[in-house]
């Protein structure tokens, strides 16, 4: 296996380097793409239609990769898990070569005089770890690219929002509180979206998807507006590390931010397969009492399980009669929470602003799990 000489510093130069790039963000990645497809056109068919999304993705796991270099075992992980993620785009082990060069250039190209040989030769040996890590992941991974799913159930929630339901084709492996990316092959090829599943794993093997449309979102929108039972969509493999820990004995809290209550709702039910001793606390947050899509069966869920409490609240509903205002302040009118495991689980400023406030009440961070969805799906 590839290792990294001189760890710290190489991570120094990195993030020295990405600082003079930064603001160019976009400019990097459509001179990035322009040089992969320039030089090999017939890799363009690997990539959807519409590249904007796919643009910032890249910038993403390129910002994720440097930022987790300190930390080998998470910059381990999250590379294999790349890889694994990367086989539903057919990409083959020489494809990394082509990718790594451009990538190079376009860095150069954007960073000014200040860039440097030093530079170049740090991204060169970086990226030689990130590629060996992600061909790894994917040669290690057993699973198929993808699997096939049938819709077998499809509820509009509102007007743009849905609760589906599918059934793979294929045994399809994964652990409560983890996503998967979806193609909505019949509406938007080769696009790509991550959604969390909505159920723990069940015996006939089906998932649950929350979605909700945003704005000039193409998946999402398909999902929410155009998908119909009978349809088939392709799923690919699981991922993601915010799950329960079976040996820990602390009480829970859940953070749900809209559509951010699909993982939460996917690991209360894995809890109340096993859990007789934990105390657990759902804080589901939304605009409007409309947006609050799933309120019926969470209310179910405490009804039936003395162990469990629910909490709403509306930050622009004022006569909405629950708690008012945003649901990271109305966790912390609540508490203490000294010893509580956190999940936290919506948009990027929800989660961003509940990670603020739980620092603030000096929640150790080792202690709080989330997921962000940050793409326009």
């Amino acid at each position: 296996m590839t290792t990294l000489k001189g760890m710290g510093d190489l991570a120094r130069l990195l993030k020295e380097s990405w600082t003079l790039v930064e603001e160019h963000q976009d400019k990097v990645a459509g001179y990035f793409y322009a040089r992969i497809f320039l030089s090999h056109p017939a890799l363009r068919d690997l990539f959807p239609v519409h590249m904007d999304v796919q643009r910032s993705r890249l910038l993403n796991a390129i910002v994720t990769a440097v930022q987790t270099l300190d930390d080998p075992e998470k910059f381990d992980e999250y590379l294999k898990a790349l890889g694994r993620d990367h086989k539903k785009f057919h990409v083959e082990p020489e494809h990394y070569e082509v990718v790594g060069g451009a990538l190079i250039e376009a860095m150069r190209a954007h960073a000014g005089e200040e860039w440097g040989v030093e530079y170049d030769q740090a991204w060169a040996d970086a990226y030689a770890v990130i590629a060996s890590r992600m061909i790894a992941g994917a040669d290690a991974d057993t699973n198929p690219p993808y699997w096939y799913a049938e819709v077998v159930a499809h509820e509009r929630r509102g007007r743009d929002l849905a609760v589906f339901t599918v059934q793979p084709m294929q045994q399809l492996e994964f652990r409560a509180g983890q996503y998967l990316s979806i193609e909505c092959t019949k509406y938007q090829p080769r696009l790509w979206r991550t959604y969390s599943m909505a159920n723990a794993p069940r015996r006939d093997n089906t998932l649950e998807f929350h979605v909700r449309s945003l704005g000039a979102g193409w998946v999402s929108s398909a999902l929410v507006r155009r998908l119909q039972v009978g349809d088939m969509i392709k799923l690919a493999a699981p991922m993601g590390t915010m799950n329960l820990d079976r040996r820990s004995t602390r009480d829970a809290v859940f953070i749900a931010g809209g559509t951010g209550l699909a993982p939460v709702k996917s690991l209360l039910e894995e809890l109340t397969r096993y859990n007789r001793t934990r105390w657990v606390h759902v804080f589901f947050g939304a605009k409007s009492r409309d947006d609050l899509y799933d309120l019926a069966d969470l209310n179910r869920l405490a009804a039936r399980y003395p162990w469990l409490s629910v909490v709403t609240a509306c930050s622009e509903d004022p006569t909405f009669p629950g708690e008012q205002g945003n649901i990271s302040d109305v966790v912390a009118r609540y508490g203490p929470w000294n010893n509580h495991d956190f999940f936290v689980s919506g948009s990027g400023p929800m989660v961003k602003s509940t990670l603020k406030t739980l620092a603030e009440m000096q929640v150790p961070s080792v202690r709080i799990k989330y997921d962000s969805f940050t793409d326009m799906n």
